[in-house]
């Protein structure tokens, strides 16, 4: 059963699915295996996944029956695990420091391992997953893999930090890593929300055009701040399909990403006529977000566009340390509001009636 938070020493609420009823709870503070190191957490920033695992009816194979939420974690190390020598080859780190913490690093074994001798730790089902079924960071401690903590810049906030480790890194990775989006790509995008809004930073940063749709005017509006033109937004409840048309974009836009994964956006990106032009590369589809558990690919459709369909999955230490520079050069701003720890159940409760724009980072005391 998913917990969504701990407090050490003191007696704090815990939500529990289906009914996300508070309850309390008091838990030891955890003690670091050899290559861990102890975290005294900062900021921990609330995702419409930390819902989900609360609210599915099945859970990770990989789950424990009973483990604390939190998979976006920001904080000061207080401690070491046995194999670690602060300074040193072994850890590169010191008492103080202040470390973003990527929740997935992977296992580390490069002999027997696939995923992480392919470069995709974050694909390791067997690896420690912080508030994935295991421990997370909705607490005051936490412990985790020296390997998944990255040094966070001076200027760059404990909730910005923690945000950045999966809203930022997710859409980083899929943009550079996956999609490979150069400056000369037109770009569709699909949801403005807790990643996709960074996501539209990012590929404004590359120097690529981007067009954008969201549900929701206030994200449009937050775009246009950004300096996106009113003209490459789709005015809400306006079809896509029918904006590209009348906006002249047919043939012209090479990538589609889709940061919502609804059945109406996914096909949207499969549909809009563009892809028909593309004769030096196929189209590109995107897909991050997971709002619908399944979609329908149209086969015929896909087939004679060529597109290709890619799919994408968290980040890695590389993609947190880039975007946590993008942030403390000023190049990203994150659509970050704080809370505090305790402010959890109601943060719940706004993203369940999809109330909170962009993202939630409870500090903690």
């Amino acid at each position: 059963m998913a917990q969504t938070q701990r407090k050490h020493g003191t007696c704090k609420p815990t939500i529990f699915p289906p009914t996300l009823i508070t309850v309390w709870e008091t838990i030891p503070v955890p003690t670091p295996r050899p290559i861990r190191l102890l975290i005294r957490l900062l900021a921990a920033g609330v995702c419409r996944s930390d819902h989900n695992l609360l609210t599915n009816e099945v859970q990770p194979s990989f789950s424990k029956q009973h483990f604390t939420l939190g998979h976006e974690g920001c904080g000061e190390i207080v401690g070491f695990g046995s194999a670690l020598t602060p300074n040193s080859t072994s850890c590169q780190y010191k008492l103080g420091d202040i470390v973003a913490l990527l929740a997935v690093p992977g296992c580390g074994d490069l002999e027997t391992c696939e995923e992480c001798r392919i470069g995709e730790p974050q694909l390791r089902l067997t690896g420690y997953r912080s508030g994935i079924g295991m421990d997370g960071f909705f607490a005051e401690y936490c412990v985790i893999d020296v390997r998944g903590a990255v040094l966070v810049p001076r200027n760059v906030s404990p909730a910005q930090a923690a945000v950045a480790t999966d809203a930022v890194t997710t859409a980083y990775h899929a943009i550079h890593r996956r999609a490979c989006i150069i400056s000369s790509d037109v770009v569709f995008l699909f949801g403005l929300g807790g990643l996709g809004f960074n996501a539209l930073q990012i590929i404004r940063a590359i120097g690529a055009k981007v067009l954008v749709s969201d549900v929701k005017q206030e994200n449009l509006d937050a775009a246009v701040e950004l300096g996106v033109s009113e003209e490459d937004c789709v005015p809400v409840g306006k079809g896509v399909r029918e904006w590209v048309e009348e906006r002249g974009w047919s043939g012209r836009i090479g990538v589609t990403a889709d940061f919502v994964g609804t059945e109406g956006t996914f096909g949207d990106a499969q549909h809009i006529r563009e892809f028909l032009s593309i004769c030096l590369q196929a189209g590109r589809m995107l897909c991050v977000g997971t709002l619908n558990h399944e979609n329908t690919v149209h086969m015929k459709l896909a087939i004679r566009k060529r597109l290709d369909i890619i799919f994408s999955y968290g980040g890695q230490t590389r993609d947190l340390k880039e975007a946590l520079d993008l942030i403390a050069q000023g190049v990203l701003n994150s659509m970050v509001s704080n809370g505090k720890l305790e402010d959890l159940p109601k943060v719940m409760k706004a993203l369940e009636e999809g109330k909170v724009q962009g993202r939630v980072a409870l500090l903690c005391d």
